[in-house]
Parts: C-alpha cells; structure tokens; sequence
C-alpha cells in the first residue's frame, strides 16, 4: 500500500476507485464500505485509493470539543491495508481545504487529485464549504466530470443499532472493551515504537514499555489487562496504563505504559501493539508513591488472576474470536512507502 501525505504527484495520478471519509477506527461499518470499494475496483481494473483527514476536522473546527480519538494514525494505516486498500492519502485539513467549495472540491481533489473514476461515500457524507455537498450535488458533478457515484447506506449490529465510529468511541470511554471489540471486529489495540521514559516505574519495582501518544484525547483511559505482539513470536502478558498519569506527572502528556508480567530484557526502538484485554479501573491520582505502587502492585496481581482464569497468556480463547484471543500477525507495511 501507498501512502501519501497530500495529493499525489503527476507521476503517481492514475485513474482510481475511490473512497473518503474520516475512518476513525476502520470498524465493521467501514470494512464493508471498503469491501464494496474493493468489489467495484476489481470489476473495473482499477487500484483501491482512500483519502483520509489528519487532523479530524471536527478538531480543526473545534479543538475542545472535539470527539476522542480511537485511533493514531499509524493504527488507521494498518487497519486500511488489511481491507485491502492500495493507496491513501492523508489530506491535511487546514483552513485552505476547508474553504473550497463543493464543485473546486470536485475539480482538484476528486477530478484534477486523485483521477476518480468510481466514488462510494456513506450515507452521511458532506464536502465542501459549510458541508454544502451531499450525494445529489456529487452524483451531478460525476455525469458532468465523468465518474460514477454510489452511496452506501448504513451498516447496523444483528441489533439494528448503527455501526459508527460515535459508537465505537462510546463503548471505549465506558471502559466496555467487549462492545468495542464487536464493533470494530477485532480488539481495540495501540500500535506504536518503545521510547525511553523516566524509569519512574522501574524505580517503583515494575518496569514498563512506554508509548507515546500523538493526541491529546484517546477514547480508552485507566488500567487494563493487555496483550503486547511485537516482542517475542507469541504475544506477551502485561498490565498497561492509558492516561495522564495524575500522581506523578502534571504536564498533560498522554502515555501509554506497559509493565510485562513474565518478560523482561530491552525493547526500544520495537514497533509494538498492545491489545486491551479488559478494563481494570480509571486513573486515579493517589497521595504518594508508597499509595501508587501499592495499587500497581493490586491492578498486576488481577492480570495475573485473568490470565489464570483463561489458560497460560490468555490463548485459549483464540478460537472463539473473543478478547484474548491471538493475533494474526502485525505488519508495519502500511507506512512502509510515504511520500
């Protein structure tokens, strides 16, 4: 898969299916708009191309009010290339792009940017200025410009609730991984390099993997029960903290911290993924270290109760498809070609 960050240059143009959208968290309900993608793509000859926003618009726009983030970027990479998508362009949202209208939209982007020739868009899609382009103002612009336009409609759960990144968002901050899981059709993970942090934990007598993360606002915060692939051919068990860590930092970096419950050895500079098993409880801010290694201490003794209660590091319930369960393997091609 290609990834580019704008439009591509003349020499990479060609002639495309297409698709846009946010794609925050790439679940259920958009893998089977990129299966119709795929399915039109392949009758037609052409490459699948997503275009894709960074930063979210609804962050450009507004910043405090803004929705949790599901996923980083390399995570929506990845989660694109498994269904099958060719190309990608990660579009810069800034005030420029923001203020096309409907019909330059259609011109430079779609048209003259990216050589569309068949366009899917969901069933809530807007473009343009003030969102003043819907599907019957795209699908008028495709008979003028010579592409085709489909939309899709909604995709639900064997409830009849919609399948949304809205949703997904919802079942992360109640902490309710099993909806999240069902959602996006796999566990909710955090893919991301192992930097070097303060130690403050090996100090503490549980050291950790530290992630950083690029946004300020991830979906899922606390303590939960983890998964780490990346390290050793079968996944590891671990215990991992998502936040701000209140007791002992107060600068309002988010961090993801994991402590390996049977591992230890250097894994820096590793490209890893952590796969959240099961929520344990929210952060909290304790009155001194003495209190917080206490309630480390209380929160690895409970992931070593689940891994237990399951069998060895948790694999046995790989058959079911359940949290827990092994992963297929983890790539890191989706950025491997960036321009």
């Amino acid at each position: 898969m290609r990834v580019f960050r704008g439009l591509p240059n003349a020499e990479s143009r060609a002639p495309c299916a297409l698709t846009i959208g946010n794609f925050d968290g790439v679940h259920r309900g958009h893998q089977a708009l990129l299966a119709r993608v795929r399915e039109a793509a392949h009758a037609r000859g052409l490459p699948v191309c997503v275009m894709t926003f960074e930063p979210h618009p609804r962050e450009f726009f507004n910043p405090a009010g803004a929705p949790p983030r599901i996923a980083m970027l390399r995570d929506k990479l990845e989660a694109l290339r498994t269904n099958g998508v060719d190309r990608v362009v990660v579009e810069h949202f800034n005030q420029t792009f923001a203020s096309q209208s409907p019909d330059t939209f259609v011109e430079r982007i779609i048209v003259g940017g990216l050589h569309a020739r068949w366009v899917l868009i969901g069933d809530d899609f807007r473009y343009g200025a003030k969102r003043a382009g819907d599907f019957a103002s795209l699908k008028a612009a495709g008979e003028r410009h010579g592409f085709e336009v489909e939309q899709m409609p909604t995709v639900a759960d064997p409830s009849g609730a919609r399948i949304s990144s809205s949703s997904v968002r919802a079942s992360l901050v109640a902490g309710d991984l099993d909806a999240a899981h069902a959602a996006l059709g796999r566990a909710y993970a955090i893919s991301g390099h192992v930097v070097h942090g303060l130690a403050l934990g090996r100090d503490l007598g549980f050291p950790t993997l530290n992630l950083p993360i690029a946004h300020k606002r991830p979906a899922a915060s606390g303590i939960f029960v983890v998964h780490v692939h990346g390290i050793e051919s079968e996944p590891l068990p671990g215990v991992a903290s998502l936040g701000l860590r209140p007791t002992v930092d107060d600068s309002g970096r988010v961090l993801l911290e994991v402590h390996l419950l049977d591992w230890h050895g250097d894994a820096y500079g590793k490209l890893v993924r952590v796969e959240f098993l099961t929520k344990l409880r929210d952060e909290e801010k304790f009155a001194d270290l003495e209190t917080l290694t206490a309630a480390i201490a209380r929160d690895v003794t409970q992931a070593r109760a689940y891994f237990a209660a399951l069998g060895g590091n948790g694999a046995a319930r790989a058959a079911d498809g359940a949290p827990g369960s092994r992963a297929t393997g983890f790539s890191t091609s989706a950025t491997d070609r960036i321009r």
